[in-house]
């Protein structure tokens, strides 16, 4: 199993915090997974993707996790969390209680119909960087061939995020081994 698989986590649509738990929670119980990090929670100003305002600032984070589920379960699975915590899958853009985003998984390149990786935007994305760069600022992405450090420090988006204090969420709590999963590394 690989430590470098990163996904991405936001809810802008009921109670935000209480839906990241959720989420961040559903990820640790992946099988034959191990949760490695979360970042901090980062409130942020939604971007407007598709024409379709949101009603409300995000909260957002990223977690690390080593798993041997293949991109396209991880995916599905992802798309599965989602809908079990009240996302509309017709409604892609605009407010959404759970938005999961796989962000990385290795060092490899994922072309297939409804998923790419790397994501294709995360390089544009500050609530994305921010907590990507606190958990591995070296981490090299692939297509790019830069860090996300680096990324980060050249990104010229200008909406607003900021560090939650307190952090709404659990994450201490989280970063544990779990005892029924095998470590390949």
């Amino acid at each position: 199993m690989s430590a470098s698989i990163f996904i991405g986590f936001g809810s802008n649509r009921g109670d935000r915090a209480d839906l990241c738990d959720r989420a961040v929670t559903l990820i640790s119980l992946l099988p034959n997974s191990q949760l490695l990090g979360i970042s901090s929670i980062y409130e942020t100003e939604p971007v407007d993707d598709a024409g379709a305002p949101g009603d409300g600032w995000f909260l957002n984070g990223v977690v690390q996790l080593k798993t041997n589920i293949t991109p396209q379960s991880l995916h599905a699975v992802c798309c599965e969390i989602e809908k079990a915590l009240g996302r509309d899958p017709e409604h892609r853009s605009g407010p959404r209680t759970m938005d999961l985003d796989v962000l990385f998984y290795r060092d490899w390149t994922v072309q297939d119909a409804g998923l790419t990786i790397p994501h294709p935007r995360l390089h544009l994305r500050r609530f994305v960087l921010e907590p990507l760069v606190e958990l591995a600022p070296s981490f090299f992405h692939p297509v790019l061939k830069q860090t996300v450090a680096a990324l980060l420090e050249k990104l010229e988006d200008s909406h607003r995020v900021r560090k939650m204090t307190p952090q709404p969420i659990r994450t201490t709590e989280r970063v544990l081994p779990l005892a029924s999963s095998p470590d390949h590394s």
